[in-house]
């Protein structure tokens, strides 16, 4: 397993090693004590999966506030996505920036997304499954969203609004500028 810095560096994105033959492939996707030695010391209760149908799809952004906060580990079954953390710790120095990377099932990367960041992704690909671990449980009580489209972000998106696919409570998130649960 790799474990490479972003522009965030506490947003990791890590590489697990792929054991290949004839029959395809084999890989750990998650092994506590080498994501520790990694310095991803997280306790994950609950796996999730999503399968969006179209390209276009956009979930997010999404995060929890404590004390339901959680941190995510990320990577895509099937097809791709175009992936975005907003930093929401209100005294970072990286505060209101976002990372954006592709993953891709093809290429099996992880994004490793800690307490106190907001998660998006856009779906590049018809039939892609995402799944992923979290730290907290879900609590619907706790959990908060910023639009995609937010232009104080400056994400270059590669999917038009126009072509964008929402949820109706995705649609209609706020701005970075009207939360106001943030990390302190």
């Amino acid at each position: 397993m790799e474990v490479f810095s972003t522009a965030i560096p506490e947003v990791k994105l890590i590489v697990p090693q792929r054991f290949t033959d004839a029959r395809g492939f084999f890989c750990q996707l998650y092994h506590k004590q080498r994501f520790a030695e990694a310095g991803i010391s997280v306790e994950f209760v609950q796996d999730n999966c999503s399968l969006s149908r179209h390209r276009g799809v956009v979930r997010g952004f999404h995060y929890q506030i404590p004390p339901m906060a959680q941190a995510k580990l990320i990577w895509v079954l099937q097809g791709g996505i175009f992936d975005v953390v907003v930093d929401l710790r209100r005294r970072s120095p990286t505060f209101g920036r976002h990372v954006a990377v592709v993953l891709s099932a093809e290429e099996g990367q992880q994004l490793f997304v800690p307490e106190g960041f907001a998660h998006a992704f856009a779906v590049l690909e018809p039939n892609t499954q995402v799944y992923y671990k979290t730290s907290a449980y879900y609590s619907p009580q706790h959990e908060r969203g910023i639009f995609w489209q937010d232009p104080a972000l400056g994400i270059a998106w590669p999917i038009r609004q126009e072509e964008a696919i929402l949820s109706e409570k995705d649609a209609h998130l706020p701005p970075l500028a009207e939360q106001p649960d943030l990390f302190e």
